[in-house]
């Protein structure tokens, strides 16, 4: 018998996934190719969420200038709408790749440890 008490467990949950094992247990904290793969996802996912969040604002923008444009207005044409939903989606891609806004860097700053000095 070892000297730590076994975990209750509950109907439901699920026992953790083979991608989250190497990350739990060690005490030393995750190996150093872990490490640089769980930064990497992480980085991808923050980066995704930045997008988003520009190409949300990008469409609120859109949309505001829509309503105060007048009916025959080529803001409020169909075609051109979707052509200029498409190149908002493309701007807040490329907007987000730069890191323009800060979100994902601030996103990462607060989830992720600090890397070790070497």
């Amino acid at each position: 018998m070892s000297g730590a008490p076994a975990l209750p467990t509950q109907p439901g949950l699920a026992a953790p996934s083979a991608s989250q094992a190497p990350l739990r247990g060690r005490e030393s904290g995750p190996a150093p190719a872990d490490d640089a793969a769980l930064r990497a996802k992480a980085g991808e996912a923050a980066e995704k969420f930045e997008a988003h969040m520009i190409r949300q604002m990008l469409q609120q923008m859109r949309s505001s200038m829509r309503a105060m444009a007048d009916d025959d207005s080529p803001l409020n044409n169909k075609v051109n709408q979707d052509m200029t939903d498409l190149a908002d989606g493309l701007v807040a891609d490329q907007m987000a790749g730069q890191r323009a806004f800060g979100i994902a860097d601030a996103l990462l700053k607060q989830l992720l440890p600090p890397t070790a000095q070497r």
